[in-house]
Formats: structure tokens, sequence, C-alpha cells
């Protein structure tokens, strides 16, 4: 099954040449899934092959502009290239409001709906469930009301043994029950281990991505064992005081958040402007935990490879 995420921004306020505002597409069993949607990233989606008409679930952390300013530009275009499926979005009470007055001071009416899922940045709820995934908001710590999300895996059945069922006559009509774990008994009494006959399927892949927030243990549990982990690392630990006034955090933290929660493996992104190299915040990262890579434009990292 295909997880990866592919980075489409990892600038922070404000852009800086070749870094974009925030935004990811993250291809789960090929099904596209956008997080965060900042100024141009319709242009890094060109940019970098990821086509608008295949996302259906776009995700919106929280209302900085750096985060959602390119999202009306992006439902125009949808609209404008003549997409009729409904869209749902997920994002704070109050971005319905924004869309709405957006389209209704320019006099627009989409071709396509919009499902609406309002997120709480006071609890963690489960927004999306699909044949493949769950996916559940994690409560952060910012300046305003800001949300993570964690793209869980659905466990998968069983593989059969395709060699092994022709080989038996096992007739199609057994498959399902195999696939969940049935033995089976031939016409003759002959009992057949299920474990003979299939293989198991890869334990199920997480992804956490932990938008805007101070360094706060409070959403660590809900994290822990991702096999990857997105985490926001604003600054340098030299700036600490600069981070926690502005409700963000360093990549000394940020490898701080993936030793404790036992991540697998780490992205930093979210980088202030002041920085025009990232050297130095990969290597703080990396300080605290090896397994760290920068979340840098175009970039496709493989989830649980």
């Amino acid at each position: 099954m295909r997880f990866e995420v592919t980075i489409l921004g990892s600038s922070s306020a404000t852009p800086i040449f070749n870094r974009n505002p925030s935004a990811q597409a993250l291809n789960i069993n090929e099904h596209l899934y956008l997080i965060d949607c900042g100024e141009g990233t319709q242009q890094q989606m060109l940019r970098f092959d990821v086509k608008a008409s295949r996302i259906n679930h776009i995700f919106i952390s929280h209302l900085h502009g750096d985060h959602y300013l390119g999202l009306v530009g992006l439902l125009s275009s949808m609209h404008l290239n003549g997409r009729i499926k409904t869209l749902k979005l997920y994002g704070p009470v109050e971005l319905k409001e924004i869309i709405d007055l957006q389209l209704k001071y320019s006099d627009t009416e989409l071709q396509y709906a919009i499902d609406f899922v309002p997120t709480h940045a006071d609890r963690s709820e489960v927004i999306l469930e699909s044949q493949d995934i769950t996916v559940e908001t994690i409560p952060l710590d910012h300046r305003i009301a800001c949300t993570g999300f964690l793209f869980r895996e659905k466990k998968r059945l069983k593989k059969i043994i395709k060699e092994k069922i022709a080989d038996l006559n096992i007739p199609v009509e057994y498959y399902s029950a195999i696939k969940k774990g049935a033995d089976y008994v031939s016409p003759d009494g002959t009992l057949y281990k299920n474990t003979d006959i299939t293989t198991s399927p890869q334990e199920p892949k997480t992804y956490a991505y932990c938008s805007d927030t101070l360094y706060n243990e409070s959403y660590f549990q809900q994290i822990s064992n991702a096999d990857m982990l997105y985490h926001e690392s604003t600054f340098l630990n030299n700036m600490l005081e600069r981070a926690q006034s502005t409700f963000h955090t360093t990549a000394l933290q940020a490898g701080e958040v993936a030793l404790k929660t036992h991540a697998k493996k780490l992205l930093i992104g979210h980088f202030s402007a002041r920085y025009k190299t990232l050297n130095e915040l990969l290597d703080e990262a990396r300080s605290v935990f090896p397994d760290t890579e920068l979340a840098v434009e175009g970039k496709t990292f493989l989830i649980g490879d």
C-alpha cells in the first residue's frame, strides 16, 4: 500500500526564495489528501505534478495566513476546471465563514459541493474514516486554535498465497474467510492451517502532522510511535524565547518530541525566513534525534519505509 508525503511548502509566516508557506500532499493507496494550503500552493502543485482533480480531502490546521491563504484560489480553480465531485474540507469553524464571504463578494457559485467538517482545538476527534484510513485531530498549543492531524492506516487483511490456493483447488467462496484468518478444511477432511496458505499484512503505518505549536507534552501520547512525525521547527534553540513568545517550537525541541514519543522518523519544517540555509536547523534536531530530515519543497518521503 502506497503511503508517502510530498512537501509543497516549508516556510513559516513569510515566503522566501525557494520556500513556500505550509502545504503537503499525502498519497495513501493512490488517494491524495492536501494538508494546509498556504499562498502559492497551486503553483507548487503544478510544479511537482500534484493533480488537484485527484484531491477530495483538504485539511487546514488553523487560520494563520501561511496555512490557508492559498485555499480560496484553489477552490476557485477547481470550479473553473469543471470539478463536479464533492470536496471534503476540514478546518476551524470560522473557515466556512471566510470561504462563504469570498464566494459571496466574487459572485461565485461553485459547480461542486463542499462538505465542511469543523475541527475543535480543545479535543481530539476522528474526522475521517474510510476503508483505508482514519484521521484524528491533534489538539496543539498555538496562539490561536490549531490542530494537527494523525493519519492512521487500517489493519489490512491477510494475503492469500496464490500458488498454494491453486494447488489445493480451494473454491473462491472460501477466500474471504481465509483472508480474515480462517483455516481451510478440504472435502476429504484435511485441515490446512491459515498460516500455511496466507502471508501476514504489513503493520498499519501512521503519519503525524504537528503544525504550529509550543513544545507541550499534552499531545505526546496521541502521536507516540508514529512511523513518521512532521513537526514544526521555526527557530534554532538560541531563539527559544522568541519561539515561546510566538507559540512555536525550536529544532532542538522537535528532536526531543520525536525522541520522547518514539517516532521512527522526523521531518522538520515551517522554517523562519530569517534562515537562508537550513543546515543548522537540521544539525540541531539531529543532535537529539538522528533520523531527521528537512521537509523541503519537492521532496517525497515514504512513510514506514
